[in-house]
């Protein structure tokens, strides 16, 4: 590994007679530049799409799991009843921070997606809800049921479990997703260098050839190609990869509409994350153009 990074550095540096090597093809390096621009600005989306899913899946595990709610169906003359021995029981156990009842304003709230602004709260029977908190302690559910049960048994605990785990598991798979997506942007990069590489070593069958019969060793014609095709590779990630970054950082704020994925974008130090790219598209660059300017120098032997 020490060996690539200083050969990769070498690169950087450059060799000013390995570089009249093998005379530029406009083409296939223009390409190179091009498709690596392309690659790096998918690349930034599909870190973002990753890195966004990550803090949605974070979000939902942190949120919900301290979250529960206590729904109270009885009869409008018992429940005010019913919904003060509730309050009393959640006072008196442990592992509860915080409990509360939502009003009618806030339950109206949460029926307006479905049935508009005008529902008549008031005059449906809807449930009572209880919105309870718990501490970094936590409180026993089971016993909780059993003492709702026997104290108000129009009370039904709702702990999430149910349909938390398969919006957290969701979340996960979609920032698996966005690395998976990751890695194949990598290795199509990948696969466009080789076959520039080759259509370039090709095109310069004869002045490789005259190389050899002067003495010229495969490592030293083989390093022309890998710098210029390289350097192709970085030019263009860091191009496509700031383009990238720009759109992102002009893209509107979902704040106050639901805030889907937590914003598609960087937040804080992610933004730092993006600029690895280029560095790594160098590197799929520089370890694509060796492997294939080895093996097709030696098939012209």
């Amino acid at each position: 590994m020490k060996a690539f990074w200083e050969n990769f550095v070498g690169l950087l540096r450059g060799d000013a007679s390995s570089d009249r090597v093998v005379p530029p093809s406009g083409f296939t390096f223009n390409l190179t530049a091009f498709s690596a621009g392309i690659m790096a600005f998918l690349a930034v989306f599909a870190m973002a799409f990753s890195l966004a899913s990550g803090r949605l899946a974070d979000r939902w595990g942190n949120e919900l799991a301290r979250s529960s709610t206590i729904r109270i169906s009885a009869p409008a003359d018992q429940m005010a009843a019913q919904t003060k021995a509730v309050m009393d029981v959640l006072a008196t156990t442990s592992g509860i921070a915080f409990a509360r009842e939502l009003t009618a304003e806030e339950q109206q709230s949460l029926l307006e997606p479905f049935f508009g602004p005008d529902v008549p709260v008031g005059d449906l029977p809807i449930p009572q809800l209880i919105d309870v908190i718990e501490d970094d302690t936590g409180f026993d559910a089971t016993g909780l049921r059993q003492r709702l049960a026997a104290e108000a048994p129009a009370a039904v605990l709702d702990d999430h479990t149910r349909w938390r785990r398969p919006l957290v598991r969701a979340a996960s798979r979609l920032r698996s997703l966005g690395m998976l997506s990751f890695v194949l942007i990598g290795a199509a990069l990948a696969a466009m260098v080789t076959l520039a590489a080759t259509a370039a070593l090709s095109a310069n069958f004869q002045v490789i050839k005259v190389l050899r019969l002067v003495g010229a060793r495969d490592v030293f014609i083989a390093g022309a190609v890998v710098r210029r095709f390289s350097l192709r590779a970085v030019m263009g990630a860091f191009a496509g990869t700031f383009v990238g970054m720009g759109v992102l950082a002009l893209m509107p704020s979902t704040q106050g509409a639901g805030e889907f994925l937590t914003n598609l974008g960087f937040v804080g130090a992610e933004w730092l994350w993006p600029l690895l790219i280029p560095v790594l598209s160098g590197a799929v660059g520089y370890v694509a153009t060796r492997m294939a300017a080895l093996r097709m120098l030696r098939r012209l032997h």
